[in-house]
């Protein structure tokens, strides 16, 4: 059985995708849709003036901005490792979900203990660039570097090499390339245009890509106050709710973004675990770390080489 690739036009953009006829993915158990939890370990890669950066980062929970030292946003990123992680993986632990730790390099060097917490608990630990930048206008020699230098940092912390990546926001031009040409990924996640994994051509090898999503995911608590747990925890369920009603004849994905500074909050860890009962409780959910989900689309439609 073969998935379509989606690259079908000499275009740079393919807008028709499987065309409304998507592959039946036979996900595990009969499983209408497969649900990835994915954790974005960022703290200690964001920009910061006090760390030598040209400015602060500036997406948290405050709108205030400095030109200068902001020990105001620096702390509210390190209430990510030193709280939120824990509650976050503690949750997990208790609901048995296994996610994939999506984790910048520098942040990976600089708190190796996080990364090493979660490769023992048995998440996947996936690239997230080097710094949480955006790749887009980024030199490929540049890139190339923050690619090999992302691996080095995870597989000395875990003893295991990733094998998904992600990038902040846009990714280059050239990432995808690079990408394939570094070895050892079998997946990619800079896209948010499907609601299954598909195959993109690279060069002549073909690339899985599983796509991500930003409706689902907790940075919607950084954009307005007025987002409340309950807010996150409906519209994800209704978004489950609606994938397994389609997944009774066609079969999705689902992704739900995460992150300790965000989600770790004690007013907002209820929302997450109502997502996780209703997930877990359904009957009709595959919960696996991106990995899994890779490989099971890769054993379900081979053609891609796999490492």
């Amino acid at each position: 059985m073969t998935a379509p690739v989606s690259l079908r036009r000499p275009t740079r953009r393919d807008l028709v995708g499987y065309g409304g006829k998507p592959p039946h993915p036979r996900w595990p158990g009969g499983a209408r849709v497969a649900v990835s939890v994915v954790v974005n370990f960022e703290e200690g890669a964001e920009l910061s003036v006090s760390e030598g950066d040209p400015r602060n980062e500036g997406i948290y929970e405050v709108e205030h901005r400095l030109d200068g030292p902001d020990p105001c946003i620096e702390s509210h990123f390190e209430y990510g490792t030193r709280a939120g992680w824990w509650r976050v993986m503690d949750l997990l632990d208790r609901h048995g979900v296994t996610a994939t730790v999506s984790a910048c390099g520098r942040a990976v060097e600089r708190v190796p203990e996080i990364a090493r917490d979660a490769a023992d608990r048995g998440h996947e630990v996936a690239a997230h660039g080097w710094r949480w930048e955006s790749h887009a206008g980024m030199d490929e020699r540049t890139e190339r570097d923050r690619i090999a230098r992302t691996v080095r940092a995870i597989a000395t912390a875990t003893g295991a090499r990733p094998v998904g990546w992600h990038t902040r926001s846009a990714a280059s031009p050239n990432t995808r390339r690079l990408l394939v040409e570094e070895g050892g990924f079998l997946y990619d996640s800079d896209a948010y245009n499907d609601d299954l994994p598909f195959f993109v051509a690279v060069g002549e090898r073909r690339h899985l890509v599983l796509p991500y999503a930003f409706d689902t995911n907790d940075m919607h608590f950084q954009h307005t106050q007025r987002f409340s747990g309950a807010d996150f925890a409906d519209y994800v369920i209704d978004a489950f709710d609606w994938l397994a009603c389609e997944g009774e004849t066609a079969p999705k994905m689902m992704s739900v973004g995460l992150h300790p500074r965000m989600i770790g909050r004690p007013g907002r860890m209820g929302a997450l675990d109502r997502i996780l009962t209703h997930v877990t409780s359904s009957g009709t959910a595959w919960i696996a770390p991106r990995q899994a989900i890779a490989r099971h689309w890769l054993d379900t439609f081979g053609e891609a080489e796999r490492r």
